[in-house]
């Protein structure tokens, strides 16, 4: 017998030239979005991206680095996306409801938003957990941060995109209709999920995203200002073909830092310049428009 796979069986393979077509609203063929991910850390414990790596608890250096994003950077992000009129996805960890619940006030109060459920905190890992363990995440994140803010997030992407074997599984048994974790298509993607239910994952990238490009990669950050530009203005020539999804994701203690957000608001500019041909949006937009053309 040839060997097989071992397969997530969640989905089967379907080629992108292969589908049927569609539109995004009003006859556009790019949906562009920004994930913005606000996020807390417990001090002198648990994971977090580095500046410096090996360091000893307590690890005042990266702690504070990561703090400064939510103390000044998503404060100077948010003024650009203002100037820019950008809608924000807020991807958000609910520990944040209480040290700066003030910052997503200010989000939702100035930009067009969306709130995405983002774990309690990216200090632990969603795989870590056994399964009443993760359902017990699952839930207290998407109750405090809808008890904190009105607003019921439908979407989640996983603290460290750190699926379990049955994330999806424990994901729509909760009550979110789609999640970011997979990043293996430019279309949105229906999910198997066990007793015959799904979720819908959309696409959320791995290189147009800060975090892999400049902490793990070592790009320089113009250069990731630089892929910003040229994903776009691929995706846009080859969405006349299919109708596609493009995600950027960004983290305030990378990208806010000055010198890096100088460069990133000639990148979101330039997208923003746009905005008459193509659809500047938020994922839970998107999926809400693909379930309804593509049930």
């Amino acid at each position: 017998m040839p060997r097989t796979t071992r397969s997530h069986g969640r989905y089967r393979y379907s080629a992108i030239v292969d589908r049927p077509d569609f539109d995004w609203p009003e006859g556009r063929r790019l949906a562009v979005y920004i994930g913005l991910n606000l996020e807390h850390f417990d001090f002198g414990q648990g994971h977090g991206a580095a500046l410096a790596s090996g360091r000893r608890e307590p690890d005042v250096l990266n702690y504070a680095w990561r703090d400064y994003g939510n103390r000044v950077g998503a404060w100077r992000m948010l003024e650009m996306f203002e100037a820019l009129d950008l809608p924000v996805g807020l991807i958000v960890n609910s520990t944040i409801a209480d040290y700066c619940p003030e910052l997503v006030i200010a989000y939702r109060e100035r930009l067009h938003t969306e709130l995405i459920a983002h774990g309690r905190t990216n200090s632990e890992s969603q795989n870590e957990f056994d399964e009443a363990g993760e359902a017990a995440l699952i839930a207290e994140s998407r109750f405090r941060l809808s008890q904190t803010f009105d607003e019921t997030p439908a979407g989640w992407l996983g603290p460290w995109i750190a699926q379990s074997e049955i994330t999806p599984d424990l994901l729509a048994e909760a009550g979110f209709g789609y999640h970011l974790d997979w990043c293996h298509d430019d279309q949105p993607t229906w999910m198997a999920t066990r007793d015959g239910g799904r979720i819908l994952s959309v696409p959320y990238p791995q290189e147009i995203n800060d975090i892999p490009s400049i902490v793990a990669h070592h790009i320089d950050y113009r250069e990731f200002a630089a892929r910003i530009v040229d994903q776009f203005d691929e995706m846009r020539e080859q969405a006349r073909n299919q109708p596609l999804v493009m995600g950027i994701a960004l983290h305030p203690y990378i990208v806010g830092q000055p010198f890096r957000l100088r460069v990133l608001r000639q990148a979101l500019a330039h997208v923003a310049a746009a905005r008459d041909d193509v659809w500047l949006t938020t994922p839970g937009a998107i999926a809400r428009h693909f379930e309804a053309v593509a049930p």
